[in-house]
């Protein structure tokens, strides 16, 4: 999963039809719980998931109220529609992704 920030976010994510950003951190044991998840359910549903370190790009976190972590939100066409906070099994994530592809 590539890792993105400030300068790329724009190309990698809202000029994209269906992204799945994870704001992360790499102290958050939550977030590294679910990454397994996150990777196989980017090859199975073929979507494009990608990373945000929020220290590393706290502007980002702050401009979409990223107050906790894991926060999982999906953009499509560059508008931010539905967000998941906290860890989640992998099949949850999955019913929540597919009822918004």
């Amino acid at each position: 999963m590539k890792v993105i920030n400030d300068s790329n976010f724009s190309s990698d994510v809202l000029e994209k039809d269906f992204v799945l950003v994870d704001f992360y951190a790499d102290w958050c044991g939550p977030c590294r719980m679910i990454l397994p998840f996150l990777e196989e359910i980017q090859n199975e549903l073929n979507i494009q998931i990608v990373k945000v370190n929020i220290d590393e790009s706290p502007n980002l976190a702050s401009k979409y109220d990223v107050m906790s972590i894991p926060t999982l939100i999906i953009f499509k066409k560059g508008e931010k529609v539905s967000v998941n906070v906290g860890a989640a099994s992998k099949a949850r994530l999955i019913d929540w992704i597919k009822s918004h592809q």
